[in-house]
């Protein structure tokens, strides 16, 4: 049970994570597009039976913030070298 709750904790702090990027990060679709499969192939890697869940609760959770908070899909001109990168999750 120790290892399940572990497991969850992992996964609640890379959602609030991506979360905050996609809020505050100013990415480009594709950026936003890229950190949410990481954070998907992420969740499953935790929870490899949960893709149902993953689809049912947090991909329309992600949908709404990058419709928010992400620039619009299609062809976006390159960021600013200035810019930070998100960096994939990784294990």
């Amino acid at each position: 049970m120790a290892a399940e709750a572990r497991r969850a904790r992992q996964l609640r702090m890379v959602v609030d994570l991506t979360s905050a990027v996609l809020v505050q990060g100013r990415l480009s679709r594709g950026e936003a597009e890229e950190l949410v499969a990481a954070t998907r192939r992420r969740a499953l890697q935790l929870f490899p039976e949960k893709e149902a869940t993953f689809e049912l609760i947090l991909a329309p959770r992600f949908a709404r913030l990058m419709a928010e908070f992400v620039g619009p899909p299609g062809p976006t001109p390159d960021p600013p070298p200035t810019r930070a990168r998100v960096l994939p999750f990784r294990r």
